[in-house]
């Protein structure tokens, strides 16, 4: 590989720096799967957010020529994600989730739940978007999903859940970034047991743990940057799954719906309550492993999703 301490005389335009950081990131035998999926993309993310440049750049500009200054610090950037295997997002400290940006650290998950998809659309024909008044975004790490419920649902009030201290303050700077302090609140709990027992959401949404013991031993070295508290969920992967789906219905209002990505644990899931429905989505922009139930359906089944008594 290339000495990466130095810019190669050869490069000079934006396009060239896209060009030569793709190969240098195939070459290092990088993952991707944090915003993007393939060399090429990372490469033009990284290039353009160092430069402070719009993802839809005109193409006029890829031939534009960079200082010496932006191009050691693209360089900089460039050997810190292969050196280091940093997910982009905490080299850059921005993310997108359903179209909007947010601030994210090592102190959460970088967003990259499928939900978005279903959240633009308002969980249509499940719901219907000015009657949703209260929604609870259960382990919400930076708030992408909350804010994004927020936006989604404009006269919703909207609880975001976390356990971690640390992942709340992330999703503070995300609240007062998107000017949404007056409709989503921060409630540290765990899953749903810091919340008062009166409280009834239309909508319950969770992108909890759920990587089982196996996937949690054969993570790239990028997920290993991102907090264990947000990948680790047991044996199965369902660890936190089960506490929710056992007390997710007396949170839920008559005609609402608890909505739940378990992602690479959903046979587990399937094999350990056979009996109950689970309506799996189907995604237009890839993705899978997220279910949705009713508050019908829950209350239905409440003896097969009741927790054993210890």
């Amino acid at each position: 590989m290339d000495n990466l301490q130095n810019v190669p005389p050869e490069l000079e335009t934006l396009r060239d720096f896209v060009r030569y950081s793709a190969s240098r990131f195939n070459e290092g035998g990088l993952f991707f799967g944090h915003g993007t999926d393939n060399a090429l993309d990372e490469a033009a993310a990284l290039v353009l957010h160092t430069l402070r440049l719009p993802p839809d750049l005109p193409a006029a500009w890829w031939d534009s020529r960079l200082t010496a200054s932006e191009q050691q610090a693209i360089m900089a950037r460039v050997r810190r994600r292969i050196e280091e295997r940093l997910p982009l997002p905490y080299l850059t400290h921005e993310a997108w989730f359903a179209g909007l940006p947010f601030y994210v650290d090592r102190r959460v998950l970088v967003p990259r739940s499928p939900l978005a998809e279903y959240i633009q659309r308002g969980f249509e024909p499940w719901l219907v978007g000015d009657d949703v008044r209260r929604v609870v975004d259960v382990g919400t790490g930076g708030g992408c999903i909350a804010i994004a419920c927020a936006y989604a649902f404009p006269e919703a009030q909207v609880d975001a859940v976390d356990i971690s201290r640390d992942a709340l303050d992330v999703a503070a700077i995300n609240i007062q970034r998107h000017h949404l302090e007056e409709r989503v609140s921060l409630v540290p709990s765990d899953l749903l047991d810091g919340l008062p027992r009166e409280n009834r959401y239309d909508l319950i949404i969770s992108n909890p743990p759920y990587v089982d013991a196996r996937d949690m031993s054969e993570l790239a070295p990028e997920f290993r940057h991102e907090p264990r508290l947000g990948l680790e969920a047991g044996q199965d992967g369902l660890d936190l799954v089960r506490r929710l789906l056992a007390r997710a219905g007396d949170f839920l209002t008559e005609e609402g719906i608890l909505v739940v990505e378990v992602g690479n644990s959903a046979p587990a899931l399937e094999a350990a309550y056979p009996t109950v429905p689970f309506l799996w989505l189907e995604f237009e922009h890839g993705g899978d492993g997220v279910f949705l139930l009713t508050a019908d359906q829950l209350r239905e089944h409440a003896d097969a999703l009741a927790l054993p008594e210890s």
